[in-house]
């Protein structure tokens, strides 16, 4: 009788002309209970729900089926979560700041505006397991967190650090190719939040393959083809520089890195030796002997006027005019910074 109740329940949905329809059931007993959906921009809040981001509540019926419908959604896909709450109300979708409450059931899915989505009740009571969808990416946070399952389990299986090694190459690039496969980089956002957690053990492993890795910036290049003015997008971007950055100050410094800075330093020394020895030549320059400046005639003169020869005498005895022994005297007074015969003498 249930089944076809909800036959007919999901038959009336699928006649109206909402652009977008989510339904779903809980299990018998769990009437009237408050169902959110909530709007997950931030990869990074994905763990859990926050009240910030519900859009819209409604509340089970008497059979324990639910609906959202209406055009409220963004044309584009983006994450949603329904979460069933049977914690205390408080206006903000059950008391949950800063942790999940026990009676919460949830479920990450891919949709956008037009889309109609059905979570259907599982054999066994287990709501918000499963989904049915216009949408062939809906799913696939589902899948993802199928993954993390499997990853766990093979981690608890050894744990030896080579195997530790091992297992990280293998899981990343599991994930890595999941999200190329179904090319939906939100599904590859929802991959990085969980890997690139600095909280996580993954994050060691994150940090040395983001520098070795093209998937990263090959996941930039889809989110700004898909969605480029999404906020997640920048978010991503600029995370991942972060982490470039963060990589780069965490790995050692090569040997060979210093060889740079030693060529560096030697060119820099030799320049500072070529400087100081031109400043010294200039130096010795400008300390040079007065006397070294005068010509061999000039010292001759100089000579005969330290014995007390008067100008006519130097003239006789070295055969030249008066004027030329006057022209001697002027040149050596001018080298020799003087202006008489007595400051002439002074300096011998």
């Amino acid at each position: 009788m249930k089944k076809i109740l909800l036959l007919v329940f999901f038959g009336n949905l699928m006649c109206l002309n909402a652009q977008y329809l989510f339904t779903g059931e809980v299990a018998e007993g769990n009437e009237n209970l408050s169902v959110y959906l909530s709007l997950v921009e931030n990869y990074r809040k994905s763990s859990r729900v926050y009240a910030n981001q519900i859009i819209k509540e409604v509340k089970t019926d008497a059979n324990g089926l639910f609906k959202f419908e209406g055009d409220n959604l963004i044309s584009e896909n983006r994450i949603y979560r329904i979460h069933i709450d049977g914690c205390e109300e408080d206006g903000n979708g059950g008391g949950h700041f800063l942790r999940d409450c026990n009676y919460t059931r949830s479920v990450l899915f891919i949709a956008k505006k037009a889309d109609t989505i059905s979570f259907p009740l599982l054999q066994n009571n287990q709501a918000l397991c499963e989904i049915t969808s216009t949408n062939e990416n809906s799913g696939l946070l589902l899948g993802i967190d199928a993954l993390k399952e499997e990853m766990i389990l093979d981690f608890m299986e050894y744990s030896s650090k080579a195997n530790e090694s091992l297992n990280f190459q293998k899981w990343f690039s599991t994930f890595q190719e999941y999200g190329k496969r179904n090319k939906e980089p939100l599904a590859d956002l929802y991959t990085y939040s969980f890997l690139s957690d600095r909280a996580s053990e993954t994050h060691a492993y994150y940090i040395n393959d983001v520098k070795l890795n093209s998937y990263y910036d090959e996941l930039t290049l889809r989110l700004n083809n898909n969605y480029p003015n999404a906020s997640f997008t920048s978010q991503y971007q600029n995370e991942l520089e972060a982490d470039k950055v963060l990589r780069n100050d965490l790995v050692p410094k090569s040997r060979s890195s210093f060889w740079p800075y030693l060529l560096w330093g030697g060119v820099l020394f030799l320049i500072i030796q070529v400087g100081y020895f031109n400043f010294k030549r200039r130096q010795r320059k400008e300390k040079k002997n007065p006397f070294d400046t005068l010509t061999a005639q000039e010292r001759t003169v100089m000579v005969k006027i330290s014995e007390g020869k008067s100008n006519k005498e130097i003239a006789s005895e070295l055969f030249i005019s008066l004027s030329t022994v006057k022209s001697h005297i002027n040149n050596l007074y001018k080298k020799l910074g003087i202006s008489s015969r007595e400051e002439l003498n002074g300096l011998f």
